[in-house]
């Protein structure tokens, strides 16, 4: 079973930034997962973020965070990163990152093809 671990959140003003990891707990061999990074603010429903492939070639971004956010991997860390920049009070929300086997198939799909979830980390924009 694989574990997934998010860290990096907290409260930031808004134009700065924060880097959110996401560490695979146990059971993790670095490059077979494709990783999606997802948030959800209160009273909405969970968006897409970024995305990336098991080998980092193919990355994705929502047109919201396009520009501001980047997403990269360490597979020898075993380890995704979401760095965020340029951070708005509308980013404000739960982050959770998600992993799908490579041989799934497409590396960005919708959330309801991740198989492996992590618990979530508050990020949040305010003065």
């Amino acid at each position: 079973q694989l574990q997934l671990v998010e860290s990096g959140g907290g409260l930031v003003q808004p134009g700065g930034s924060l880097r959110l990891s996401c560490a695979a707990a146990s059971g993790f061999t670095s490059d077979y997962y494709h990783i999606g990074w997802f948030r959800q603010a209160p009273g909405k429903e969970r968006e897409r973020v970024s995305c990336i492939s098991s080998s980092g070639r193919s990355i994705n971004y929502a047109d919201s965070v396009k520009g501001r956010f980047t997403i990269s991997r360490d597979n020898a860390k075993n380890t995704v990163y979401l760095q965020m920049n340029s951070l708005k009070p509308e980013d404000t929300a739960v982050y959770y990152c998600a992993a799908r086997p490579y041989r799934n198939g497409y590396f960005c799909p919708t959330q309801y093809e991740y198989s492996y979830w992590g618990q979530g980390t508050q990020v949040t924009v305010s003065s």
